[in-house]
Formats: C-alpha cells, sequence, structure tokens
C-alpha cells in the first residue's frame, strides 16, 4: 500500500468509526456509562474528522460546553431529563422532528412512504436491510448513518456523495434544526446540530477530494 492509499484508508477508517459513534448516540438514549465515556474521550473532539468550517466550529464548541456542563455524578435527575428528551425526538415524536426520512417529504408527514424505499434499494446494492423497518425503518437516521460509515469502509466515496445529496442532506438541517429549537437540553440539541454539520463539512470534503462540485439544491 502506498503512503497516499495508507493515508486515505486511515482517513476513510476514522469517518466510519466517527459516524458510528454519532450513530450511537441517535441510537439509544444516554445513560450514566456512555456521559461518562463521551467525557472521558473529550467528546467531540476526539472526533477523527475535524470541522474546518465556521458552523462546525460553532457547533462543536456548543456539544463540548454541554458535555463539560454535565455534572461530575450523573444522578437520575440528568438522566430523567435526558431520557425524556430522547423519547420527544425519537419515540413519541412530541417535537414533531422525525428521524426518519419519509415524514420530512410526504404530504400527510408520514412514515414509510417513498424515500424509505429509495433508500432501501440503495442497500439492497450491497446486500444489506433494515433489521426490522417496522421498528426503525430503513430510511431512519440511525439506519443511514451506519451506510454512510458503510461505503467509507468500502471505499465507495463515489456513491456516498450521491446518497448525501439524495438522502441525509435533503432533511437532516431541518431536523437538526427542529430539536435545536424545542428540546429541552443542550446535549441534543448540540447531538443534533453537530451531526447535521458534520455531514456537510464531510460532503464538502468528498467534493473536493471527488473534484466534482455539489449539486444546488435544485439540481
Amino acid at each position: 500500500m502506498s503512503k497516499q492509499a495508507d493515508i486515505l484508508f486511515t482517513w476513510r477508517q476514522a469517518v466510519a468509526d466517527d459516524l458510528r459513534l454519532l450513530m450511537r448516540l441517535h441510537e439509544r438514549e444516554a445513560d450514566s456509562a456512555l456521559l461518562e465515556t463521551l467525557k472521558n474521550i473529550n467528546f467531540p473532539d476526539n472526533l477523527g474528522l475535524k470541522l474546518q468550517s465556521e458552523a462546525g466550529a460553532t457547533c462543536c464548541d456548543f456539544m463540548r460546553q454541554a458535555i463539560k456542563a454535565l455534572p461530575a455524578s450523573i444522578d437520575s435527575t440528568v438522566l430523567d431529563k435526558l431520557a425524556a428528551d430522547f423519547a420527544a425526538i425519537y419515540l413519541n415524536h412530541t417535537l414533531q422532528a422525525s428521524p426518519c426520512e419519509s415524514v420530512w417529504f410526504d404530504d400527510e408527514a408520514l412514515m414509510h412512504q417513498e424515500a424509505m424505499f429509495q433508500v432501501r434499494d440503495w442497500y439492497k446494492k450491497y446486500g444489506l436491510a433494515a433489521e426490522n423497518w417496522r421498528m426503525r425503518s430503513d430510511d431512519h437516521l440511525v439506519l443511514q448513518l451506519e451506510f454512510i460509515a458503510h461505503l467509507f469502509e468500502l471505499d465507495k466515496l463515489g456513491e456516498a456523495a450521491p446518497f448525501l445529496d439524495e438522502h441525509l442532506l435533503r432533511w437532516i438541517g431541518h431536523f437538526a434544526q427542529r430539536v435545536a429549537d424545542h428540546c429541552a437540553t443542550d446535549y441534543y440539541a448540540g447531538l443534533s446540530m453537530l451531526t447535521a454539520q458534520y455531514l456537510e463539512d464531510l460532503r464538502d470534503l468528498l467534493a473536493a477530494f471527488l473534484d466534482e462540485a455539489r449539486p444546488s439544491a435544485e439540481e
């Protein structure tokens, strides 16, 4: 393996690891062990991809302060508040900030619509499928993050770019803004905005690497 190929491999793996960490934070509600881990690894400063944009730096700083503000001893009061936010975002949709793509584009804000089937077709190309689409549909944020990580590990950067354009980047900003505007904790506000900006910065890097300009919203 050449030095350049070795550097690219290391970068691709670092991004895949970042995406899986973000996926984990969206997948299950935060418990004391996870929060202690985030403090110990200095999240988000541990991310392999350092966000260079002004917006990226702002999101990282907000998340850094949210982690720093956690008490030394994480008690049930903190966990209960985080659990309520998690439920409001990912379970009962109290915030009306669905983590599923279909809801953002269906006229009646329904799940399991055309976007889900489009994402499913992407997964099929790589022999992948949602474990239980009725419980967590193919177009869920968690599964889409996992898929992008998979593409990076396979060195399919030319596939990751259009997938981001056609799916996550069309709605993740709206999701993040609504969560940040209406959730009760800085932790979930920060996580949503950090995830959205991470994907934006990543897409800009892909554009430079592939020497292909990002398409406009109309395109």
